[in-house]
């Protein structure tokens, strides 16, 4: 197999109150491939009285000096909960990919999401059903179980994957003692590494 060149990067752009004196980081994902820059989840660029109780201290991406909204191609939610979705608005025009049962989910269900924040003026998505074939060495495959709609992005680059996890797991621990769909999926995939929306610093197998 041809070996691609692919880079990940993570970029971080808030925290949450979960705990009365423990803040939980948000990062968002950035795939540099030699056919297109995909961004994974976009964060969030605002306060939201819907997330008030969490506190959010954020740092949008779009004023940040060193990323460039503009040279994003392609842009991928792993799910639509607020801080995953709330910077779609930046990415009006742009390809923007989600399970179609997320998208149904997110548009439907009381207190699942911030709902403007999934349907700003100009964003258009291209739901998705099952796995799907983003760029050669890219591939949207579902994690069901942070929400039924979950996908992750799995890289392929010769050896074995990296996986862009969203909130397939939200700590290393639910991926060292898998239990939902989404994390035994990825598992299987015997994963190099994992990047997490909420851990500054990729899984990996029998890190601790």
């Amino acid at each position: 197999m041809t070996q691609i060149a692919i880079s990940i990067t993570p970029i971080f752009v808030a925290d949450l109150l979960v705990a009365e004196d423990a803040r939980m980081p948000v990062y968002v994902h950035v795939i540099d491939h030699p056919d297109g820059r995909v961004l994974v989840d976009t964060g969030l660029t605002e306060l939201h009285p819907a997330a008030a109780d969490m506190d959010p201290r954020i740092k949008p991406l779009h004023t940040q000096e060193d990323f460039d909204v503009d040279s994003i191609d392609i842009v991928v939610n792993t799910h639509l909960h607020f801080d995953h979705c709330g910077g779609n608005h930046l990415f009006a025009g742009k390809p923007i990919y989600v399970q179609r049962r997320e998208l149904e989910d997110a548009r439907t269900e009381d207190d699942y999401t911030i709902r403007e924040w999934v349907d700003p003026p100009g964003v258009e998505y291209l739901p998705v059903d099952g796995e799907h074939e983003l760029l050669p060495g890219l591939r949207l495959v579902p994690a069901p179980g942070h929400t039924q709609g979950m996908q992750v992005v799995v890289v392929e680059t010769g050896g074995r994957p990296v996986v862009v996890g969203g909130d397939v797991a939200v700590w290393f621990g639910e991926l060292d003692e898998p239990e939902s769909e989404g994390q035994l999926r990825v598992r299987a995939l015997e994963p190099e590494r994992v990047w997490l929306t909420h851990e500054r610093e990729a899984w990996r197998p029998g890190h601790g």
